[in-house]
């Protein structure tokens, strides 16, 4: 890493800079020096340096001044401050202003290139961190997400809607609906997006565990705290936190959480400071919440505070024109994982996957993606690829009829049959995406024994 790394060194004291070009040069740095403030700056505006080096002390233009030019110019570059008045005042006005640290003269060479390291590593460090984010901003992008049905691009239209707010959501539906996905989606394209997005299963912890998982604790709470701990709410300060299964937890901790939403501060458990937390609450539940609310089993107050915008995912058996598009997906995600060559689903295997119900939604389809991949030699995934489960009760006379060549006539009344499935039996819209005329229409469905009304509804 140091040989790419440049550096520029500036103090009016040419001992000092040739002193400190040697080490550093033997550290593998490319190296510049500056005699002056004034130098320094035309330099920078000629070459961008990933560290700057500077005296405080100059007597045309001083090391702060130096200091807030380059973070402004450019704010990656690491300036860290020299001065031989060990005077912390300077000092910590250079840090408030930008600096990532100081060092005293007369100069102690390990100190210096250990300070220069972990400058570096922490650059690196925050490099990755926003080359990380930037990355799930865009794998977690709207019109990346997966499936065309009616249902779904509601889904979109609301994710689209309340990403750009501060506002609390809510989403419900069953378990393997993709709750946490569509929760990451609104965080990614939302002003938060470059902060942390913190999640929990709240139906998976005991009571204790769990608040001290969302709020801290101090040393001493409880046994086994033998040191204080920040809890998720904190750790995801400037960014979001998901609830997931919010309909499981006590109402103790219920009257907990609601004091987060409505003052914006936690407090530890066995601790009495409050901490103020800047959090964006996105809950999620399969649960009936009203249902538990009139089993007073759930605060109502609650309720109205974390359902101030939902989003209801719908399960996957009432969205099954998105069965092929993720089954594709995931085919190919996990075809490329395994290092396999696997081209299509077959006719036979894709329709037993439509009809299937999905009781486990899309989790469970992509755990039946994964499977197959996972065991199968064919380079086409096929009905024997698949758990036995999707083909029991399934009519033979499906699976005949799929295992030979389908007539023209078969394909074209199974297409038109799908189109008036995906349109409601609209017959307007069902004529204008198979781009004929409702006459027409009307003829090719008589001709099938396909009952469409009459012509005029």
């Amino acid at each position: 890493m140091s040989a790419q790394v440049k550096m520029l060194v500036v103090d009016d004291d040419p001992v000092a800079c040739d002193l400190l070009k040697e080490v550093l040069l033997k550290e593998g740095y490319v190296v510049e020096v500056a005699g002056g403030g004034q130098e320094a700056v035309s330099k920078g505006k000629k070459t961008l340096f990933d560290v700057v080096m500077a005296d405080v002390r100059m007597p045309d233009v001083d090391g702060l001044e130096v200091l807030r030019t380059f973070k402004t110019a450019s704010p990656e570059t690491i300036v860290i401050v020299m001065t031989a008045f060990g005077s912390v005042e300077t000092a910590i006005e250079a840090i408030k202003d930008g600096a990532y640290d100081y060092v005293s003269k007369p100069f102690k060479i390990d100190e210096i290139t250990i300070v220069i390291r972990r400058a570096l590593e922490r650059r690196r460090l925050i490099q990755e961190n926003l080359r990380f984010r930037r990355e799930m901003k865009e794998k977690h992008r709207v019109e990346r997400m997966v499936g065309t049905s009616a249902p779904m691009l509601e889904v979109y239209k609301a994710v689209a809607r309340v990403a750009p707010s501060r506002s609390t959501v809510l989403i419900r539906g069953e378990s393997g609906t993709g709750k946490e996905l569509i929760a990451k989606a609104i965080h990614y394209n939302s002003p938060k997006a470059d902060g942390p997005f913190v999640a929990i299963d709240c139906g998976a912890l005991a009571e204790t565990l769990l608040e001290s998982e969302l709020f801290g604790h101090v040393k001493g709470a409880f046994t086994g705290a033998i040191s204080s701990k920040r809890g998720l709410f904190e750790q995801a300060h400037g960014g979001t936190c998901f609830l997931d299964e919010i309909g499981d937890i006590t109402l103790n901790t219920q009257a907990k959480l609601l004091r987060v939403l409505e003052e914006h501060e936690i407090k530890r458990v066995g601790g009495t400071d409050s901490v103020k937390v800047d959090v964006r609450v996105i809950a999620a539940t399969n649960k009936d919440l009203e249902a538990v609310i009139r089993e007073a089993k759930f605060r109502e107050d609650l309720y109205y505070r974390l359902n101030v915008v939902t989003i209801s995912l719908p399960p996957l058996r009432d969205r099954g024109e998105d069965i092929p598009l993720l089954a594709t997906h995931f085919l190919r995600k996990y075809a490329e994982e395994n290092n396999k060559r696997i081209t299509h689903i077959s006719v036979v295997a894709m329709t037993l996957l439509e009809e299937y119900k999905w009781p486990g939604n899309v989790r469970e389809l992509e755990n039946v993606i994964e499977r197959a991949v996972a065991l199968t030699s064919n380079p086409v995934l096929l009905p024997e690829d698949l758990p036995p489960r999707l083909s029991e009760g399934f009519e033979d006379t499906k699976v005949d009829r799929l295992t030979r060549p389908l007539t023209l006539r078969e394909v074209e009344r199974k297409h038109i049959e799908r189109v008036l499935k995906e349109t409601k039996g609209n017959k307007k819209l069902t004529a204008e995406l198979l781009g004929i005329n409702r006459r027409t229409l009307y003829r090719i469905a008589k001709r099938y024994g396909l009952a469409l009304g009459s012509l005029e509804d």
